[in-house]
Order: C-alpha cells, then structure tokens, then sequence
C-alpha cells in the first residue's frame, strides 16, 4: 500500500470557490439540443417542450452557467432564425457538425430554459461568418429594456423583460481551421477588440470572453494568447481555455494524469496573459475562462465515416463513460478548483447525451453517467475558500506527462458554516494509497461523510438498465485519529471527505 499525507489549515487560502467553475455547454450539435432537453411531445415535457427530467438531473448536478449556443456551431449561426413564430423559421445547413438545423429551439427558448434550471446564461456571438453589426443586434435584443426595433421585436416575441446577459464569448476557437471563418491571431484579435468594444458602448458593464487556443497542443499556442490580447487587453476580462483528454492505447496511468496537462495549460496562459499585461503597462489582469474541458474520445469522432446527408439531430460524440473516465474528471476538476485565483469561470462540455454526463433517450428515461457523480459532488459541497493543500505523495512515471504524484487533491473552507471539504484522487492505477491529513489547523471537527467512487474494474459504465454500477458509496476505512484523518484510497478512485463543526 502507498501512503500519503497533507495538511489542511484555513489560513492558507488560493481564492474564494467561484460558483462558475461549475458551468456547462449546451450547443446545437447532435441531440444536446433537440430530444436532449428540448423534446415535445415526450411524456416528461413541460408547456414549453422541455424535459423536465433532465431539468431535474441538471439541477442535480449542480449546474450553474450554460455558455449558448456553441461552439463551432455559433461561427455559421444565424441568431434571427430562431426567433418568432416556429413556423416561419428557416431550417439551414449547419456546416459545422453536416446537420440541418430547424430552428424550432432558439435564442428565447434558451433563455426560458435557464430561467428553469437555476443556471446564469452564457452566450457565445458569431464572428467567424458575421462581424460587429450582428453581435450589437443580438444584444440589443437580449437586453435593452424596449424603445428600439430589437427590444420590441423581443417583447412581441413573447419576452417583455431583457435577458439580461452579462457575459459573452466573442466567437469560438478561432485558431482551429476547422471554424467557419478561422482567422490569423491578428486578425481575430482585432475582430475581438473592435466587437468588444462596440458590445460596451451599450452597456458597459458586459463581461468579455476573448477567444484563446483551442488546445495546448496547437502549433500557435502561446502566441495565439499573446497576439490576440495585444489588441484586446483594455477590452475583455477573460481568455477562454479548452481542452479535452482521453485514454490512448490503453495508457491508463497517462490519463489518470490528465490533470497534470490541465495545470500546466492553465499556468501557461496566465503567463502569457500577465506578459502583455506588463509589456501594456496595465494594472487590469485577465482571467480564464475554462469554457470547454472534459473527457471526450476525440479520436473516435476523427476516424469516423462522415455523414452522407444533411440529418436533424443526429447521434453524435455520445460516449459512454466508464469508471476510469469519471476519476479522470475528478482530477480535472481539482485542477481547475486548485485554480480559483484565475480561472473564475468554466464550462463542462456537454450537458446532456454530446459528451455529457446526462443521457437522455428520445421517448424513454434519462440517466446519470459515472462522470456525473464527481462534478455533481464537488459542484455541491465545495463552499467558502480553496485551500492551498500541499502534497506528500509517491510518485510514478507516466508516458505523457511525466513524473506525477498518486494522490491529487484539494480542499474547501467554509468558515461562516464550519465545512471542510477533501476531494482527493489515487492515480495508482493498481495500489491503494493510505492517506493521512492533519487537521490540527482547522480546531474540533466531526467526520461528517467519507465518499468513495471506485471498482474493481476502471472501465465499469452505468447504463440505462443498470444506472448505479458505478456511484460513489460510503468509505467506512475512513476515521479521525485525534487531530488528523485517515483514510484508505482505493486505486483509481476519487474520494470526497467532509468535515464539519462538532
């Protein structure tokens, strides 16, 4: 068995918990949309066509932004085609998943969906095909109040109040040549800027996301960052990171590790957003927004037969998760929490069936994948400040990302209710790890709960007919030794411990 020890003291904090970092993405690809929470006619539609099973699993999770309509889909999006009666509508070619998209959800629809679910909307402007004319009318006709030909447009349509929307992405993934529209760093980030600040001629007070790379991997990496926020440092608050991982080859060890991937692309774009700052002579500081990240089986998509026709909400990129994949997000998820200092907001991409932790059947049930449990989890309990939480772990060799340690963890401070939270990974992927945390800082505590979300085998995967394979259960090895914890890891697992007042 391997061991492990950490310590945990309120004093010592990173930042508050931003309650963004648990957001996700509902785009116009496959069935997020259309008989994923949008369905009429299915026994479980509300008034408006909504499932209000996956409502109920969304407000399950935790979720607490939605970033619309995409993705790559946003960079051919006409946001005019839906609105107004459905049956003047336009269906249209989506280029970039080859689908017809109907229109019958759009933009108010949208909004009247997160007003449901408890969730803040995050919306995404098209500036692969369209420019600044479109974005000022799209925000015109979420939120100025009336008086105007778009504000009045949106109250005939059925939306007297404004949406009022506060953060807005300008484009998406711009670097990559997949995009509708892809463009040079210059010239984006002088698309970006220009956008940005006509947006907040309307209202100030919008939060700008610029479009950074869509991958650490990508050959213009780095100076991507840096060329786009030389021309719009003075405008936006947030550089936007995605990354997805899975396992390669049967490299279980190296995906465990993702996390450590995650933290170093995180560092790096910080790095390079501080550069231009300094070399600007700015006192402001950009922020990362981590609007796309999760376990996604990219290459499966990459190597598959392209569609021959153009089909309405076709069956794509719906893995289907296993044990490995849902431990694998919980250290994603660490990652990105051990990063409260700047990355203050992100999104898990999907919300439902599209690499989603929810799946949800045309005309039958919905479901939770194993990777719903971890965010669901941390989403739920992670209160007050992070904790800068230091490690004393073995190590072990991976073939990615080199020498990483077996335990990965981190931990919340609530001091108003006198919580603490452990969320802690064993990356091992074949000896448990027998952990000790000292708690001595922290004063009386009770162990309020220890959870486990582990198996003998890493590829177990909840299904339809069997929705609880893979859950976390009760950790019984776990108990308080005077003023430390200990507790038993098994391999590949994530593991929750709370704590609480006496």
């Amino acid at each position: 068995m391997l061991s492990a020890s950490l310590t945990l003291d309120p004093a010592s904090t990173v930042a508050p918990v931003r309650r963004r970092t648990f957001g996700t993405f509902v785009e116009h690809l496959g069935r997020c949309v259309y008989t994923g929470i949008y369905e009429p006619g299915h026994p479980a539609a509300d008034e408006d066509g909504f499932r209000r099973d996956v409502l109920a699993l969304a407000r399950e999770l935790g979720v607490t932004t939605v970033r619309y309509p995409g993705g790559n889909f946003v960079s051919g999006y006409r946001w005019e085609d839906g609105v107004g009666p459905r049956e003047r509508r336009p269906r249209r070619l989506d280029l970039a998943w080859h689908s017809t998209e109907t229109n019958e959800f759009g933009l108010d629809e949208f909004v009247a969906w997160a007003r449901k679910a408890g969730v803040e909307p995050m919306m995404a402007v098209n500036l692969g095909t369209r420019g600044i004319a479109e974005a000022l009318d799209l925000l015109e006709y979420c939120n100025v109040e009336s008086g105007t030909h778009l504000s009045d447009l949106r109250a005939a349509n059925g939306s007297k109040e404004p949406h009022g929307i506060r953060m807005w992405c300008l484009g998406n993934e711009m670097d990559g040549p997949w995009q509708i529209g892809h463009k040079t760093a210059r010239e984006y980030g002088r698309l970006a800027a220009e956008t940005g600040r006509a947006m907040r001629m309307v209202d100030p007070g919008l939060e700008l996301v610029a479009c950074g790379s869509s991958g650490s991997g990508m050959p213009t990496f780095g100076a991507w960052e840096a060329t786009v926020l030389e021309e719009a440092y003075d405008v936006v608050d947030f550089v936007s990171c995605h990354a997805y991982y899975e396992e390669h080859d049967g490299d279980l060890a190296s995906f465990l590790a993702s996390a450590a991937d995650m933290d170093h692309f995180v560092d790096a774009v910080t790095a390079t957003a501080d550069g231009v700052g300094a070399r600007l002579k700015s006192k402001k500081r950009i922020d990362v927004s981590f609007d796309e990240w999760n376990v996604w089986y990219l290459s499966r998509f990459q190597n598959a037969e392209p569609p021959r026709d153009w089909p309405v909400a076709p069956r794509l990129l719906e893995d289907h998760y296993n044990l490995a994949d849902a431990v694998t997000l919980g250290g994603l998820l660490i990652s990105l929490l051990r990063h409260s200092d700047r990355v203050t907001s992100a999104c898990l991409a999907q919300l439902v069936n599209v690499i989603a932790p929810i799946v949800a059947e045309p005309g039958g049930g919905a479901w939770r994948q194993t990777t719903f449990h971890p965010f669901a989890q941390a989403s739920r309990h992670a209160a007050g400040d992070v904790l800068r939480v230091q490690l004393d772990s073995p190590s072990h060799e991976t073939a990615r990302y080199g020498t990483v340690t077996a335990l990965d963890a981190v931990a919340t401070h609530d001091a108003e209710q006198g919580a603490t939270t452990l969320f802690a990974v064993n990356r091992s992927v074949d000896r448990p790890l027998r952990l000790t945390a000292g708690l001595r800082a922290l004063g009386p505590v009770r162990l309020a709960e220890a959870t486990t979300l582990s198996g003998p085998d890493p590829y177990a995967r909840n299904t339809a007919d069997a929705q609880d394979t893979v859950a976390p259960r009760p950790n019984a090895d776990a108990r308080l030794d005077g003023a430390a914890l200990e507790v038993t890891l098994p391999p590949v697992s994530w593991n929750v411990i709370r704590l609480a007042r006496p």
